[in-house]
């Protein structure tokens, strides 16, 4: 049989080993097209360009009627 801990983790010190395991941000970067943030590696939602060409059609918004 394996060796078996003599006391329980604490709460703190397993989440003080955890730390680093939290889920990290995307790089943000600005759009080359029109400027805005957006994340990088990924078709521009307010324009539609990806790599300086237009891959999508961007969704346009209607007015209030």
């Amino acid at each position: 049989m394996g060796a078996l801990p003599k006391r329980r983790t604490t709460k703190a010190k397993r989440d003080r080993r955890r730390i680093h395991d939290k889920a990290k941000f995307g790089a943000i970067i600005l759009c080359s097209h029109c400027r805005r943030p957006q994340l990088s590696h990924r078709v521009c939602p307010h324009c539609g360009y990806y790599a300086g060409r237009e891959v999508i059609a961007p969704k346009v918004k209607r007015a209030a009627e």
